[in-house]
């Protein structure tokens, strides 16, 4: 909170003693348009001044946002409206210079009123035009601090009229598809060529159904139907956005076939006629479906364009780069908990004497095709300088697809979780530990080579997949490979390493780079038994920026959707991301692609994002923050109940975190459920924070981190920490999982709120007694009962015995003696004691 000067808070009050009381009015003031409605902002300057503080009728509350002058706050009306009236109640930080703007769709903006000079107090301003979202662009502040409102208010009204039917047939020569069809000569397509001559005809069976895809979501009106003989008697009309999920806009029963035109109400891509109960004993035959549309309507999500204000696009030439890394970093260096968010992107060609320091929610990325396209003779650096030499709170930084020649011959990358280390070539060493050699506690590397030795030296644990290194020397507790050449051989008997020739099943993440002038993502193939990195050869495809829809800092979850429904997929730009609704991808092979650490937070208590059970979603570089309303789910794969195989094109959620509470208040029963098959989570940090704000054992409450109940799911790369019940829960079968790293919850008050089943403590990773098949190797859990050093958790891993249970390379530590374990897995594996952090371990179970 900004500290007010007693100069201002003394003058207020003399304001308000001098000031005369105005004559009362029976009737009640006029209420805004934009009275709790659904606000978003550039920026917020912390948690006690969001977006939705400017529009909930309390001039108490306030919205504020960071201390630079390009920031906006915006409204949605929930609808179309006249808008005639903008009235600014700012707080002391006011905006001297700053534009009204308004918009149908949250995208394209037009300006109502523009001000200049603003001398702060209310500001009332008289304005004409039509649209649903409003917003306050600032230009300049008057302060040194941001833009301060304690009330943004919108006046005007909402039109109750209906836009007309279009005469037009929306459907005339759009793709048709039907269950089935009586012969070559009856095609679906037929039932939309315009011509009444020709027809389309099903088998004789119920139910039939025949659908045409509009080529993107449009409204619906009316739904005409040109029977041939063989008529439908009963069916419904229905519409979908992704031609999957279908919801019904008229069910008709009794029908006596001929022409008949229906009036509907509703929106989607897909018009579907679903019939239950033919009229005659053949199939389903119509001639013509025509479908009209509303003449107005909410206009299509536009693909591609500019990268926002939050994306640093640099290359070799570019004036004092170096200066543009330091000032980032000065301001992220601490800011753990902070709102700042950034991309750098490297286009390709040299870089010399560059060293991009990376602190809090900074992602630096070359933009070549391959790692050596874009070569930095200089450092890519973390360190913990200011954290007094400890990195273990390194965390939400990451470096992608560049080359590295270090300046003194080796890299310093001293980070924690949820800072991956991907596509990099290193001509040199890379040092894992902060200078000084303080504690160290993360990491993961993939897809990189690293021509010299890797140090890890303090690093407690760390998962190193699908590379190359010249080199490993020591580790303390838990350092993990699959398909790294040059790793050293397993010794976890009497040393840190578990180490696979090959990762089961891999699929690297997909990255944005440049062809030409034109910014592509590339989205690269799966891989079975993997060794070595992916690269020069880039097997995989390449999607063009225009099939995404750039999402920028104050999108709505209705227009994500939208463009999510016409086949689009998304590239999250960097910045904080408010949700009124669950993001919803439902078509396969959909890319959802963050940058600069994206970070979704669910408001109300809705759920993050639902995939569906489809093929081939890749999840990628998004942080989920949960909301203070408690949320059900904030990430799921597949509904309850898949089924589907997708072997052959699994999902991928990579680089997606989960943090519930730490930056405030947040609430979540589930942090991540898959249900789907066949999924790969290629790292992961999903924590319920153990520090920051909103923390408490039931201020921050997140039962469970993981749960899978998909078949054949595998994880490379799982990190979970301190949730109030299981941290991982398997219940689908053959699952595998390569490096697992947990802490158990540090806040548990006593050994009576971990108790269940008559066991004390719930084990960091628990496989279901029901599954018959599982393997795991590389699994490390941590106990720090701060709140109670005397809990004794009873293990910590739990799993069935039997021919298909294989667990590799288990420990468990008691982390200076706060709390202990009294086995490693079920009930084998020697207790931890004392306050020596020494590891208990079971090579082999059972």
């Amino acid at each position: 909170m900004r500290p007010r000067s007693l100069g201002v808070a003394l003058a207020a009050m003399a304001a308000l003693i001098a000031l005369p009381l105005a004559p009362g009015r029976a009737a009640a003031a006029e209420t805004p348009l934009s009275q709790g409605k659904t606000a978003t902002a550039s920026s917020e300057e912390n948690y006690g001044t969001t977006a939705a503080g400017a529009v909930d009728g309390d001039t108490g509350t306030r919205w504020s946002s960071a201390a630079t002058d390009d920031q906006w706050l915006q409204v949605d009306l929930g609808a179309t409206a006249s808008v005639t009236r903008v009235v600014l109640n700012w707080e002391t930080a006011y905006g001297t210079d700053y534009k009204i703007q308004i918009s149908q769709d949250g995208t394209t903006w037009t300006d109502l009123k523009s001000v200049t000079g603003g001398d702060g107090g209310t500001d009332t301003l008289d304005v004409s035009g039509q649209g649903r979202y409003v917003r306050m662009l600032g230009v300049h502040r008057a302060t040194s601090w941001g833009y301060s409102l304690y009330e943004f208010q919108v006046f005007g009204s909402t039109g109750a009229t209906q836009p007309a039917c279009g005469a037009a047939d929306a459907a005339q020569g759009r793709p048709a598809t039907a269950s089935s069809t009586e012969n070559a000569g009856t095609p679906a397509s037929a039932a939309f060529d315009g011509d009444p001559a020709t027809r389309w005809s099903s088998q004789a069976g119920d139910p039939q159904w025949l659908q045409v895809d509009l080529g993107s979501v449009q409204d619906l009106c009316q739904v005409d139907l040109t029977w041939e003989t063989a008529y439908g008697k009963d069916f419904q009309i229905q519409t979908s956005a992704d031609g999957q999920n279908w919801s019904t806009l008229k069910s008709v029963t009794g029908a006596t076939g001929g022409t008949a035109s229906y009036d509907v109400s509703g929106s989607g891509r897909y018009v579907r006629i679903n019939g239950t109960a033919r009229g005659t004993g053949y199939g389903y035959s119509l001639w013509e479906v025509a479908v009209h549309t509303g003449s107005t309507g909410t206009p299509p999500v536009q693909g591609g364009g500019d990268l926002g204000p939050n994306v640093i696009v640099v290359d070799p030439s570019t004036p004092n780069l170096q200066q543009k890394f330091d000032d980032v970093f000065k301001q992220q260096e601490s800011s753990q908990f902070g709102t700042g968010r950034y991309q750098f992107l490297l286009k390709p060609g040299t870089y010399n004497g560059v060293n991009a320091q990376i602190g809090f929610y900074t992602s630096v990325s070359g933009l070549g095709k391959n790692p050596d396209d874009t070569q930095i003779n200089g450092d890519v650096t973390v360190d913990a300088g200011w954290f007094n030499g400890n990195a273990t709170q390194n965390f939400w930084r990451s470096a992608e697809n560049l080359a590295l020649k270090p300046s003194n011959g080796t890299d310093r990358w001293a980070v924690a979780q949820a800072a991956p280390f991907r596509r990099i070539h290193v001509e040199g060493g890379l040092n894992l530990a902060p200078n000084g050699y303080g504690w160290a506690s993360g990491g993961y590397i993939a897809d990189s080579k690293i021509d010299g030795t890797v140090g890890p030296y303090s690093q407690q644990q760390w998962y190193t997949r699908d590379s190359s290194v010249g080199g490993w020397t020591n580790g303390v507790w838990n350092m993990t490979f699959s398909g790294v050449q040059g790793a050293p051989a397993t010794d976890f008997d009497s040393g840190p390493y578990t180490t696979l020739d090959t990762t089961p099943v891999s699929r690297e993440k997909p990255f944005l780079y440049l062809d030409g002038s034109a910014y592509k993502v590339f989205v690269p193939a799966k891989r079975t038994d993997a060794r070595g990195v992916s690269w020069p050869a880039n097997a995989g495809t390449s999607l063009p920026l225009d099939r995404f829809y750039v999402v920028k800092p104050g999108a709505t979850a209705a227009t994500i959707n939208t463009a999510l429904a016409q086949g689009l997929n998304l590239l999250f730009t960097p910045g904080i991301y408010h949700l009124d609704r669950t993001i919803d991808v439902t078509r396969a092979d959909t890319v959802v692609l963050g940058l600069g650490y994206a970070t979704l937070v669910p408001d109300n208590g809705v759920d993050a994002m639902h995939v569906a059970d489809v093929d081939g979603v890749r999840l990628a570089g998004l942080l989920i923050d949960a909301g203070p309303a408690n949320s059900d789910t904030l990430l799921q794969i597949g509904g309850a109940g898949s089924t589907a195989d997708h072997s052959a094109d699994p999902t991928t959620v990579q680089d997606v975190f989960v943090r519930i509470g730490g930056a405030g208040p947040g609430l979540a029963t589930n942090s991540v459920v898959v249900n789907s098959n066949d999924v790969i989570i290629d790292h992961t940090w999903l924590w319920r924070a153990d520090h920051g704000d909103g923390v408490g054992w039931a201020t921050n409450r997140a039962d469970y981190g993981l749960r899978v109940n998909g078949d054949d799911v595998l994880a490379t790369g799982l990190f979970v920490e301190h949730y109030n019940k299981y941290d991982v829960y398997w219940n689908g079968e053959r699952g595998r999982t390569v490096f697992f790293q947990n802490e158990k919850a540090y806040d548990a008050p006593n050994a009576a709120a971990v108790t269940h089943d008559g066991i004390v403590g719930y084990a960091a990773y628990k496989v279901a007694d029901t599954v018959g098949t599982h393997e795991a190797w590389g699994l490390g859990s941590y106990c720090n009962y701060t709140a109670d050093p005397s809990i004794v958790q009873a293990h910590g891993f739990q799993v069935p015995t039997g021919a298909g249970i294989r667990m590799h390379d288990l420990l468990v530590i008691s982390l200076g003696g706060n709390g202990q374990y009294a086995h490693v897995v079920d009930g084998t594996g020697a207790p931890t004691s004392g306050t020596g952090t020494v590891p208990s371990k079971v090579t082999a179970f059972p």
